[in-house]
Order: C-alpha cells, then structure tokens, then sequence
C-alpha cells in the first residue's frame, strides 16, 4: 500500500509530541516495506527547520527518512496547480497533488484540516487502528 507521509507525523515523533508512538510504529512498518512512504521533498527541509530549533542534531533521523521514504520533488506545473487550489496551505496543497501522482491510497497526517480531494485522510492513530491493529 501506498501511503504519503504529511511532515507533522515525522514532528511528532522527532519532537516526542502526542502522537509520537504513532509515528513511530507508522515509520518501523515503512522501513520494513509493509508500506511504501512517500513524501514532499521539502518535507526535509521542514523538520529540519523546525525540530533544529529544539534538538542540536537531526541529521541521522533525516537520513533515515531518506533511506526510508520515497521522496518526490514538485514540479513548475505541480506548483500552479497547487497555486489554483481553493485552500490558504499551499504546502497541503502539493502534498496532496504529489500523493494524488504517486498514486497513494492514504495521506497521513494529524492536520485536522488537510486538504485532500479524493483521497482518503487519516491520522496516524487512525491508519494503526485500520491497518496495523
């Protein structure tokens, strides 16, 4: 199965947020090839950003997700697109497109207001409950 990883799930495991046993789980099955992960190439970019301010060093986790994921980068006709969607993220937006061209069957994500069209959106509790319970 075909699942696109939304950055907050990496965030919450690096920064031990909420869900961060969730994110973890979701991660060990990616890397045993229960599932194939893909992901926004910025999405790299992001946590590093992000979790660099809180934690010193995050390239070995960052090295994980490279080794881990599927990593795919937007394109000029992508970004227009996402540019025409009707919603204020522009980051969910290509998320939502990249997912929606690799042709993943679930975005994952704890962004109560993702946008998505027309594929299937779960939290990472609830893709557990579903598909690892």
């Amino acid at each position: 199965m075909r699942v696109f990883i939304d950055t907050n799930i990496f965030l919450d495991l690096i920064l031990k947020r909420t869900f961060y046993k969730e994110a973890m789980l979701l991660l060990n099955a990616i890397e045993q090839k229960i599932f194939r992960g893909y992901i926004l190439d910025i999405t790299i970019l992001n946590i590093d950003y992000i979790a660099k301010k809180q934690i010193t060093d995050i390239r070995e986790f960052l090295d994980i997700i490279n080794q881990t994921c599927i990593i795919k980068g937007a394109s000029n006709s992508m970004i227009r697109d996402a540019l025409a969607i009707d919603n204020s993220d522009l980051e969910d937006n290509l998320q939502y497109l990249m997912a929606k061209e690799s042709r993943c069957e679930v975005i994952i994500t704890n962004d109560k207001n993702f946008y998505s069209k027309d594929i299937e959106i779960l939290s990472s509790l609830e893709f557990l409950d579903r598909y690892l319970a």
